[in-house]
């Protein structure tokens, strides 16, 4: 498969111009491999955009192709040293030319991705459309085909030339229009020099809506049996503290029938509490701060009183204080 993509032509184009008529040639270099009996070394000559006289390395001459070509090829058939020079750039040019192009970009290639989807047809014919789409490939020739169980086909294809992408990758895109049939298999085969065998990708149909729903209802059951399982979980922690009041209740009651238990706890009363009691009323209780006073006026925010005077006590201990208001008319 290799050697169906590697024709390649090297062009190169002279001009002359002259009071607005147009001369000029081209040279191409006709190759598939770098063995010189599959090289065409071809020369044309054009004025006005009409080839008028050609040298192919094929034939060994050359031919015209217009009243003045034929004339103008005759006289240079006759010129040996002119019909050896273009025999000869056979060799010296396009064997040169050719074993840099296999040396630096014929034996490079990239293998390409492709993706297989459906999108609506855009006529009635058919109810359904595949469309295969294979991008970044070198070098550009390619094939893609399809196969419906395992078979290719030809019927209701369409391809697209394949694009440059302007950066020495190409793309190409292949239609196929059919029916839908319980079990078919479709598949899109991709065939590239750059692959070892052919690239298979086959076409996985969308789940139907029945399908889709019931699973959605699965989940939502799996998550409601989730969050019950999660409730059960947290009342079961919840309730561990009336456990917990339970539990108390009962070894407080099994400590109440046990004499030395009781005789272990009774006497912290006097071994505990009163030496602390002692030192609070020796260090704390006989202790007192005198307060600060303060008396000043303010209006009454009711209005029933023109002036009212405020006693503010400050900064006393303990807490027990008594406070007179005296009062005389002047």
């Amino acid at each position: 498969m290799a050697s169906m993509f590697l024709c390649f032509t090297l062009l190169f184009i002279n001009i002359c111009t002259a009071d607005g008529y147009e001369c000029y040639s081209s040279t191409r270099c006709l190759f598939n491999s770098t063995e010189l009996q599959d090289i065409e070394f071809i020369r044309s000559y054009y004025y006005n955009k009409i080839e008028h006289v050609r040298f192919s390395s094929d034939v060994g001459r050359f031919v015209g192709y217009t009243e003045f070509g034929i004339k103008e090829a005759e006289y240079w058939n006759k010129d040996q040293a002119i019909l050896a020079q273009m025999r000869a750039q056979k060799e010296t040019y396009c064997q040169h030319n050719t074993d840099l192009w296999y040396a630096n970009v014929l034996s490079k290639s990239v293998k390409p991705s492709a993706r297989l989807h459906s999108t609506m047809a855009p006529g009635c014919h058919h109810p359904a459309m595949l469309v295969c789409s294979v991008y970044d490939f070198y070098p550009k020739l390619i094939k893609v085909s399809w196969l419906r169980n395992g078979q290719e086909t030809t019927s209701d294809i369409t391809s697209t030339e394949e694009f440059a992408n302007g950066d020495w990758l190409y793309q190409v895109h292949s239609h196929l229009e059919y029916m839908p049939r319980s079990g078919e298999k479709i598949s899109c085969m991709v065939e590239h020099a750059s692959l070892d065998e052919p690239l298979i990708i086959n076409w996985v149909p969308p789940m139907p809506e029945t399908e889709r729903l019931i699973i959605v209802g699965a989940i939502g059951l799996i998550l409601g049996l989730i969050l019950f399982v999660a409730g059960v979980i947290y009342r079961r922690k919840s309730g561990d503290t009336s456990l917990a009041h339970r539990f108390g209740e009962k070894q407080a009651e099994d400590w109440n029938k046990d004499p030395a238990a009781l005789s272990l706890w009774r006497p912290q009363k006097e071994m505990f509490f009163k030496p602390d009691s002692e030192l609070c009323f020796t260090n704390v209780l006989p202790k007192s701060v005198m307060p600060l006073a303060r008396l000043h006026s303010m209006t009454p925010p009711g209005g029933r009183h023109p002036v009212l005077a405020l006693c503010r006590v400050y900064d006393f201990f303990p807490n027990q204080s008594k406070t007179r208001c005296c009062s005389r008319l002047l």
